[in-house]
């Protein structure tokens, strides 16, 4: 078993090479996403733009000793301002990454999806997790666990893509996709095993591309080679899989948490599908998880960068 934290520790460190982000962070008025800006940009991964209620935001950087005077502070005057302003920061070009402060998440994604305004592509934009789990040798991505509610099979496509295009920015050549259900096998009374059949055949015809699919897969065999050899499951998926996507958000939610309050796990989160990766943190996320958030931000937005003019993260 690899020390605890040891992948994200790994992951920081390949984003302190790096040159910080701008990021706009919205709404930053409680000592949780204000020190969390504050820690990242220590760190040398992110270069904050802090917007929001100006004296607000001095009155907590005040209380608990947070030197904020070599950031630029954008001022708004509650929180739907805040996210309205840091999307419009992101759209001009000025930040590459937004992070969430202490607004609803509702309210910041309301603005970014905002038609007119907003930030949205022709993806649907999807969230996923990146569990570091001490028994595994590697991260794992959960998908889509905070988004997408009861996700149709176009909208899966979307978030498959969005997964594998993450975990080509975290270093995956070719990464294992396994479309989980609660069989290994096509079921009509179970749509999840449909949709999963209907997916690995989209990246035959490569209308997903940049990642093995396979599935259905139940969740024993999509980790855990044994399993997937006890059941005789031939595939190069089962057992070794790098991206774990889930019928819907309820399954994918239990799963995200039941790794990290059963496996002892990290989740670190990010949104994926705007024009800009979005850093979605919780006041309960640890300062490793929160910093490792800000990490894959910084790797999807160099890898942006890589690719400008090819279909966005």
């Amino acid at each position: 078993m690899e020390r605890k934290h040891e992948k994200y520790e790994r992951l920081i460190a390949r984003c302190q090479t790096l040159a910080p982000v701008a990021t706009a962070v919205a709404h930053p008025c409680d000592e949780s996403s204000l020190r969390g800006a504050v820690e990242a940009a220590q760190m040398g991964l992110l270069q904050p733009i802090l917007v929001g209620p100006r004296e607000r935001i001095g009155t907590v950087a005040a209380e608990f000793k947070l030197d904020i005077s070599s950031y630029e502070l954008v001022d708004a005057p509650h929180s739907q301002a805040a996210a309205e302003m840091a999307v419009q920061l992101a759209r001009e070009g000025r930040a590459q990454m937004l992070m969430k402060g202490s607004l609803h998440t509702d309210e910041l994604m309301g603005a970014v999806v905002r038609s007119a305004t907003g930030l949205r592509t022709g993806r649907r934009i999807s969230h996923a997790f990146i569990m570091d789990v001490p028994s595994l040798d590697r991260a794992i991505i959960v998908t889509d666990a905070a988004i997408n509610i009861f996700p149709t099979l176009e909208d899966k496509k979307h978030i498959v893509q969005n997964a594998i295009d993450l975990a080509h920015a975290l270093g995956f050549a070719l990464p294992k996709v396994a479309i989980l259900s609660a069989m290994e096998t096509v079921n009509p009374d179970v749509p999840s095993t449909v949709d999963a059949a209907a997916l690995c055949k989209m990246a035959d015809r490569k209308q997903i591309t940049g990642g093995i699919l396979d599935g259905p897969l139940a969740l024993d065999n999509a980790i855990d080679l044994a399993a997937a050899k006890i059941k005789k499951i031939d595939s190069p998926v089962a057992g070794m899989a790098d991206i774990l996507l889930a019928p819907d958000l309820e399954a994918g939610n239990m799963l995200a948490k039941s790794l990290s309050f059963m496996a002892d796990a990290d989740a670190a989160g990010i949104v994926l599908g705007a024009r800009v990766p979005i850093i979605l943190t919780s006041r309960a996320d640890s300062v490793m998880t929160r910093l490792a958030s800000c990490a894959v931000a910084v790797l999807v937005a160099q890898a942006r960068r890589a690719n400008a003019g090819k279909a966005v993260l």
